[in-house]
């Protein structure tokens, strides 16, 4: 079976998404956990564009790299001008990486309409280019931008353009569903014909304007393609590129064709969430794989089922790509469920033991008063503890203050006052935030963070609020759901009270005392 090699373009593709802006020092860290994870090439940016993509080329020259091939991207030179003369090519070539990636156009649309030249000059810019590099010792990659929309208008002239790739010694041909609104069949009958007419190995990349890069994506490969350009979690413009996360455990788990080293495939979960880490957005907890939600069970029957034989509602065992099976607290969910999560603190108790008996009491209690342990199972996980008595706090809040100010007419609309005590030594602490709730989380971790270094690396990533009894109006209870991370985990965490404040800090404090339980057990 052929490997597929794995090009990734999250630092190009999947900066141009909204809301993603990734500095050099981020491009430099991701370069560095892809590489661990073993993929073939990272297309790290376009030289040409800014002056931030020049200096990340030159700082990763000094990253010694086991398994990626640096790919620096850029377009064709531009129309009627040497190849030479041309400033974007200069700064490809100052990149100074093994390989660089050309797109160019393949659409006689584009290059009427857009490019404003003749569909022979368009050839000569994509032969003259690639000739250039390769006379300078480059690998080539050639995007063939917008190819199957120009191959159904007008075949003749999108494979030309192939052609003319092949002809200046391309040593790849990238075939670019840049709208994303190609179906498989399409993306397939085309790429199985384009297989066949040229020796050059095939690769292809996809957007999901349509919802399906990642199926487009797989059936290229059936279809003989042999490289897959996609970026991490799917990042990219519009609706984004197709997601690598997805696509490597298809790949390999599913069909057998190798992407990575054996051994390196369960290490993608914990890279998707470095990514997005990084990145600074919310990981998609329903992504296929690399969620935490991709292995969770709440109906009565899929967790007996799980539980009896994993096969019955899982596709594949989660531990084989770094992720773990969940059973979900709620009211569907069956004593078996929370069995399974009190064996995890004591392996020795039944469904029939008195402590079993006692939590299940208690946890009807805290249903009754609001807490609703579906979404934060790391509250539960405390409950557990408490009740068995398996659990120490790791320190004891004398008080904290938060004021707000309003109106606001600073960075920041609240400040926080806290004194904490651990193992008898007392530390109080301020801290400004954007809202009481953000002022109360920094203020409480910096005093912390003391005695725990460890919680400088965490942060709450998400944080909801729901009203349990509108009819009492601003007097009703209110549940509160904390997301936290640390870059390598995501734990969910709930407190309950008729004070927002008060409801948000027993999340937060269950927040900080799980991370640390977790890391005391190592």
């Amino acid at each position: 079976m052929h490997k597929v090699c794995i090009y990734d373009s999250t630092l190009r593709d999947g900066a141009q998404a909204e809301g993603i802006s990734f500095s050099v020092e981020d491009k430099l860290k991701i370069v560095s956990k892809l590489d661990e994870l073993g993929v073939s090439y990272i297309e790290a940016g376009n030289p040409g564009s800014n002056p931030k993509d020049l200096e990340f080329f030159q700082r990763v020259k000094h990253m010694k790299l086991n398994n990626i091939k640096l790919t620096a991207f850029g377009s064709t030179r531009r129309v009627g001008i040497n190849v030479e003369d041309d400033n974007n090519v200069q700064s490809l070539l100052k990149a100074d990486t093994p390989a660089v990636a050309i797109f160019g156009k393949s659409w006689d649309l584009h290059v009427e309409d857009i490019l404003k030249t003749t569909l022979e000059e368009n050839l000569g810019m994509i032969e003259d280019t690639i000739r250039f590099f390769k006379g300078k010792g480059k690998e080539v990659v050639f995007d063939a931008e917008h190819f199957f929309d120009g191959y159904k208008q007008n075949r003749e002239y999108a494979t030309q353009a192939l052609q003319a790739a092949v002809d200046g010694g391309a040593d790849s041909l990238v075939l670019c569903d840049t709208n994303g609104g190609c179906f498989p069949l399409e993306i397939s009958e085309i790429t199985k014909e384009v297989c066949k007419r040229f020796d050059v190995p095939v690769g292809i990349h996809c957007h999901n304007d349509t919802g399906m890069a990642v199926a487009n994506s797989i059936v290229a490969v059936q279809a003989g393609a042999r490289q897959v350009q996609g970026t991490f979690n799917g990042f990219g413009e519009r609706c984004g590129n197709a997601d690598l996360c997805t696509i490597i455990p298809n790949l390999q788990i599913k069909l057998g064709i190798p992407c990575i080293a054996p051994d390196k495939i369960e290490n993608i979960t914990s890279a998707a969430r470095f990514v997005s880490e990084i990145a600074n957005v919310a990981h998609n907890e329903r992504a296929p794989y690399v969620g935490n939600s991709s292995f969770a069970h709440k109906g009565g029957m899929h967790i007996d089922g799980v539980v009896k034989n994993p096969k019955t509602f899982e596709h594949i065992d989660p531990s084989s790509v770094g992720n773990e099976r969940r059973f979900l607290m709620s009211e569907v969910a069956g004593r078996t469920t929370i069995l399974s999560r009190i064996n995890q603190v004591d392996a020795s108790l039944t469904k029939n033991s008195p402590q079993t008996k006692q939590i299940v009491d208690r946890l009807k209690e805290l249903e009754h008063q609001g807490y609703q342990f579906e979404g934060a199972e790391s509250s539960f996980e405390l409950v557990i503890r408490k009740e068995l008595g398996k659990y120490k706090p790791f320190f004891d809040l004398n008080h904290f203050k938060v004021i707000v100010n309003e109106p606001s007419r600073e960075e920041f609309s609240s400040s926080a006052l806290i004194k904490v005590n651990v193992n008898g030594e007392e530390e109080i602490t301020a801290a400004e935030g954007d809202g009481p709730v953000n002022a109360l989380d920094k203020a409480m971790r910096k005093a912390l963070e003391r005695f725990y270094p460890q919680l400088n690396k965490m942060r709450l990533t998400d944080f909801k609020v729901r009203v349990l009894d509108s009819k009492t109006a601003t007097a009703a209870k209110v549940r509160v759901l904390i997301e936290s991370s640390d870059g390598e985990s995501v734990w969910n965490t709930i407190g309950v009270s008729t004070d927002i404040i008060e409801a948000s800090w027993k999340a937060l404090v269950d927040s900080i005392e799980y991370k640390l339980q977790k890391d005391m057990e190592g």
